[in-house]
């Protein structure tokens, strides 16, 4: 377990040091917050196309995603910090447990208070969409904390990608359809699974960035697992297997046909994907992940201008 340094050379007074709300908005690393933001805004958008959009509910909807989203990056801070994983050879953001900025107890009791915020803004979805509901928001908190926490943390096995896919894709989507119309299609787990391959990709690139110091901490990635080139393979396939869905939609779900611009803004990206196959160097892969974050905003855009 990582113990705590008693002396650091960076004091609270240093300027290298980010004020307290600073150093939590970093925290939350919101450059993925849009992995939290987009499924909500392409469940929103597939049900204006059967009701009117009663945003009470959408807005309460997107707030607890952006929760579990930034609860998840609090909890992570702080587990990455206990179980020793961030370590000098981590080449992406700096972590603020990690550095000295946010006291391990500090961010502990953040990250508490952010998935006790996310289940009291769940509380009147649940009311709306029945009882079932609870095990769901409850099993987003769960595994919000278990990815990096517990005595086995989730991420460290593997299965970071198949939680990011099915939570960030058909949970977020498929909840915040049914929350509106009350139903679901075939067409609406089709068009859920984009978002949530291309949050996969984000951590793909994430994973592979950081597949060095993962390495060495023993963090159990698929990418440790099975290696860098298997790495680059999954992070194509997810871009790829995203830019189909909305072909899908198109040919076989009558969506309207300008929601084909959506899959281009993947196709303009993949120099990044040669980047990935070419290098081994973090610092030349840390690019992939804010670019890939901003992938899934243009394709959220696109998508939602074209479908609503």
């Amino acid at each position: 377990m990582h113990s705590i340094k008693k002396e650091n050379p960076i004091t609270p007074d240093s300027p290298s040091v980010p004020n307290l709300a600073v150093a939590y908005f970093l925290a939350s690393r919101p450059k993925t917050w849009i992995a939290g933001l987009s499924p909500v805004w392409i469940g929103g958008a597939l049900a204006s196309r059967k009701t009117e959009i009663d945003y009470k509910i959408f807005f309460l909807t997107l707030l607890f995603s952006l929760l579990i989203q930034i609860g998840t990056n609090f909890a992570n801070d702080y587990f990455d910090f206990l179980n020793g994983a961030d370590t000098n050879l981590r080449k992406g953001p700096k972590r603020a447990t990690q550095e000295g900025w946010i006291s391990p107890i500090a961010m502990q009791r953040a990250a508490i208070a952010i998935f006790l915020s996310a289940f009291l803004t769940a509380i009147p979805l649940m009311a709306i969409a029945g009882l079932w509901s609870l095990p769901v928001a409850l099993l987003c908190i769960a595994f919000g904390i278990l990815y990096t926490g517990g005595p086995k943390p989730l991420g460290y096995l593997g299965l970071g990608e198949f939680l990011v896919l099915i939570f960030f894709g058909p949970v977020a989507v498929c909840g915040t359809y049914f929350l509106q119309t009350f139903s679901l299609s075939p067409s609406i787990f089709i068009a859920s699974l984009s978002p949530g391959l291309i949050s996969c990709a984000i951590l793909i690139a994430n994973n592979l960035r950081d597949e060095i110091s993962d390495r060495a901490t023993n963090k159990r990635t698929l990418i440790v697992r099975l290696g860098h080139r298997f790495g680059c393979w999954e992070y194509s396939l997810a871009l790829f297997a995203a830019l189909l869905v909305p072909a899908i939609l198109i040919l076989f779900y009558g969506a309207p046909l300008p929601l084909s611009f959506a899959s281009l803004f993947i196709i303009v990206f993949i120099p990044q994907i040669r980047k990935a196959f070419r290098s081994l160097d973090p610092n030349e892969i840390a690019s992939l992940l804010p670019v890939t974050a901003l992938i899934l905003l243009l394709y959220t855009t696109i998508f939602c201008l074209t479908y609503a």
